[in-house]
């Protein structure tokens, strides 16, 4: 199963919603396929305009491991020369903060992944879970 673009619009959507709900900061949300690559992305207004390397980073970060944010900040904190090192091997590419949200298929195989920015971590981790979940697939945050 892929994420389709309809599922992809459905997540940034229900993000942004969740954000305002939580009276966040302006978001930035980004669904990257199982491959890391963009299927959607959305700024909000107001949002600095770096926060698409943010969002991405972290999503990235979620797909190409396997982990969310939160399990790669954690790992980050037991072995930082690991993360460094992944970084070096993604060209930098990976931010291994909460707001990485791993997305997963009913069969739990990774599928893609969200990216979340503009807010604290932890809260952009939430707005991106009820997103997914708005979606009909599985969040790991």
């Amino acid at each position: 199963m892929a994420i389709s673009l309809d599922q992809a619009k459905t997540m940034i959507n229900v993000t942004r919603a969740k954000g305002r709900e939580m009276g966040l900061k302006p978001l930035s949300v980004v669904v990257l396929d199982a491959g890391g690559h963009v299927l959607a992305f959305e700024r909000e207004d107001g949002a600095a305009p770096g926060r698409f390397g943010i969002a991405q980073g972290k999503a990235y970060g979620a797909v190409m491991l396997g982990m969310s944010g939160s399990a790669q900040m954690a790992r980050a904190e037991q072995q930082a020369f690991f993360m460094a090192a992944v970084n070096g091997v993604y060209g930098g590419q990976v931010v291994p903060v909460p707001g990485g949200v791993l997305v997963r298929d009913a069969t739990g195989a990774v599928i893609g992944a969200l990216g979340v920015t503009g807010d604290t971590s932890d809260n952009d981790a939430i707005a991106g879970k009820a997103g997914v979940e708005a979606a009909g697939l599985q969040a790991e945050i």
